[in-house]
Formats: C-alpha cells, sequence, structure tokens
C-alpha cells in the first residue's frame, strides 16, 4: 500500500483508490450518490480531502454487515459540516442499526427454514411456492402447481373471480393436491 505523505492533503482518485481498497469505479459510485465528494481542479481532475478515507472506511464497513447505501447517506449526512465519522458516530451509527440487522437475521432464519421444507415437500412448484412465489394471492384460496389466472365476470363491472381450478399434473383424481406441511401448495 503506498504511503501518502503528511504534507499532501490530497488525493487523486488513484491515491483514493490504492489507499482505501476501493476501486476506482466504486469512488465514482459513492461520489454519485454523495457519500464522499471531491473538487475539481482546472484540468477536470477529482481530488479528495485526506477525510475521504476514513469516510470510504465507514462507507465499506457498513456495506459489510448489510446497511444500504441510502441509510449510509442519511447517517453521514447527519455528521456536522460533513464532518469525518469518529469512533463515537460508528458506535451510535451501529447501535441505531442494530435492530434492523436483527430483523434481517430473523428474515433469513425463516426463509432458511422454508428453504428445508420446501425442498422436502417434493412439490418443485415454482408458482406457488412460498420461496420463489411469496406474494401468491391465489395460493391462499386454492392449491396446485398452477398460477390461477382472474378473468374478469362483466365488461366494466371490476367484479373479478378466479378462474377454475387445472388439476394437477400427475395426480390420479385430477383434482389438486392439499397443501404440504411446508408451506408449499
Amino acid at each position: 500500500m503506498p504511503q501518502i505523505p503528511e504534507t499532501i492533503h490530497e488525493l487523486t482518485v488513484g491515491q483514493l483508490s490504492a489507499r482505501s481498497g476501493a476501486a476506482v469505479s466504486a469512488l465514482h459510485f459513492y461520489e454519485t450518490k454523495g457519500l464522499i465528494s471531491s473538487r475539481r481542479t482546472t484540468g477536470n481532475q477529482r481530488r479528495y480531502h485526506r477525510d475521504a478515507l476514513r469516510r470510504v472506511a465507514f462507507v465499506r464497513a457498513a456495506q459489510r454487515v448489510g446497511i444500504p447505501l441510502a441509510t449510509i447517506r442519511e447517517a453521514l449526512a447527519e455528521l456536522p459540516e460533513e464532518r469525518t465519522p469518529t469512533r463515537e458516530d460508528w458506535a451510535r451509527l451501529s447501535e441505531a442499526w442494530r435492530a434492523e440487522l436483527d430483523e434481517r437475521i430473523k428474515q433469513l432464519n425463516r426463509l432458511r427454514d422454508h428453504l428445508t421444507d420446501c425442498i422436502g415437500c417434493g412439490c418443485l412448484s415454482l408458482d406457488t411456492c412460498v420461496l420463489s412465489n411469496p406474494d401468491d394471492a391465489f395460493g391462499e384460496r386454492r392449491s396446485g402447481s398452477r398460477l390461477l389466472v382472474e378473468k374478469k365476470t362483466g365488461r366494466g363491472s371490476g367484479n373479478r373471480r378466479p378462474a377454475p381450478a387445472t388439476p394437477r399434473a400427475g395426480s390420479p383424481t385430477g383434482k389438486a393436491a392439499p397443501e404440504t406441511p411446508g408451506g408449499c401448495r
């Protein structure tokens, strides 16, 4: 990692990239999102203040734990006069983000558990599976391996009713199979 003398207060995009470990394209992206800022030279080259190193480190650490860039930008905007985040800032913000991360962990655990159940049920229904089609409104009313399509009952009436159920392929009775314990239908 190249060392930059303390007397240099501004960094080129290449120097900032080399020191921060972020790709030049990522730095440009961070700048377009308002996470870091630069000034332009007379030759239209970007120059970043040395403080950008800490801001980039802050952004990358927050991204690693799954914080969205919009949330990171809001956090950086709260700092007075766009100053560089401190250890205390990180402690305060990470505490606020903890509840959000805990909720994501719960969601991922639920997804993992449904995945195990879904694989175990063997329905292989991509149309009604709670993992691949989580907002299947028709699946709440009927089971089967096909998504039901609603048809209008009259011109402009706005009334809708589900089309008749399509028999499940391979079913000896031709009837739709009941919902399985894993949540797949």
